[in-house]
């Protein structure tokens, strides 16, 4: 699969610096190419819905996926993950998805 960079065009300063360059990471959320433009994306308000511990994080592609109202309500729980990850460890993002 391309990566994000060469499909969009991006220059060599944010390529330099992208997480996606550097390994399988998020896509930044102050990466103008990551904006959602789907219709049924809205950031979410609700300070229990976004702390939310039941949610898999880990299946998000990008960062403002992690603060989307439905991405929290209708995306993957900790419960499925086991199933649909064959058993295979994190890359660490649940302890992150603060740091924004």
């Amino acid at each position: 699969m391309p990566h994000c960079w060469e499909i969009r065009g991006c220059d060599e300063e944010w390529m330099a610096r992208c997480p996606h360059s550097l390994a399988d990471d998020l896509c930044p959320s102050e990466c103008f190419n990551a904006d959602c433009f789907r219709p049924n994306h809205k950031v979410a308000t609700d300070f229990e819905l976004l702390l939310n511990p039941d949610r898999d994080y880990d299946a998000a592609v990008k960062e403002c996926c992690h603060w989307c109202e439905f991405f929290l309500k209708h995306g993957p729980s900790m419960a499925d993950k086991a199933s649909r990850t064959g058993g295979i460890p994190d890359k660490g993002r649940q302890t992150t998805r603060f740091l924004i």
